[in-house]
């Protein structure tokens, strides 16, 4: 099994409005770069992002992508036309469709220190879908799925690419059958071709296998599935 592995802090940082960030995905479908990665089935960009204390996005539009938020740390309040006035913190993630519809938001950190914030985007695979919210909590010891799945269910926006995030103790392991991507995004583990995985690393193989080293890891799985 060979895997290729992009280093988050190898990449030029940047940011705007009152956050700083890195990006490791953007796709070709939506402009891409030389130094980023394109993403798989219509997982199209990736930003590891710390907002300033008290640091805001700005209420700014979108339409037609599908936008997904974890936290690492901290908290954010959300305001915007989806679930104005609702807020998200450590170990959740958030999870809004444009649809043909389209939202407005700003995401702002309430708190004195930075926060950190991973932020993924999917093209939706049907147009002209209607706006939707979700929020989820995330359980220890698994991957928890937060996007992805098929029609005919409504626990997570349908689509064939998958999102997972990960929360994992010391020796705590998981598997991903297939082609994958995984970006670490606390503590450290091992793939189990040899290779040592830190905070801030995108990992990129199939029959990908990890371990934790270390407790409170955080990781998150991107993949296709038929459904």
């Amino acid at each position: 099994m060979s895997v290729e592995i992009l280093k988050r802090d190898s990449l030029p940082l940047g940011g705007f409005a009152g956050l700083k960030e890195h990006r490791l995905i953007i796709d070709n479908k939506v402009g891409g770069r030389s130094d980023t990665w394109d993403g798989i089935g219509n997982f199209v960009y990736l930003a590891d992002a710390r907002f300033n204390p008290y640091g805001e996005t700005r209420q700014h539009p979108h339409r037609e992508i599908d936008v997904i938020s974890v936290m690492v740390e901290g908290n954010i309040a959300h305001e915007g036309s989806l679930e104005h006035g609702s807020s998200f913190g450590r170990d959740q993630a958030q999870v809004q469709r444009a649809g043909g519809e389209g939202f407005k938001h700003n995401e702002i950190n309430p708190d004195g220190i930075e926060n950190r914030m991973i932020q993924l985007w999917v093209l939706p695979e049907t147009s002209g879908e209607p706006a939707g919210y979700n929020l989820y909590d995330l359980k220890n010891g698994q991957l928890n799925r937060i996007y992805g799945g098929a029609k005919d269910q409504d626990d997570y926006m349908d689509s064939h690419t998958v999102m997972e995030v990960g929360l994992f103790d010391t020796g705590e392991h998981f598997k991903v059958e297939g082609e994958s991507l995984i970006y670490i995004t606390r503590g450290t583990g091992k793939l189990s071709s040899g290779e040592e995985i830190t905070d801030g690393d995108l990992v990129k193989g199939s029959d990908l296998s990890f371990t934790a080293s270390k407790d409170d890891v955080q990781i998150i799985v991107i993949k296709t599935e038929e459904n």
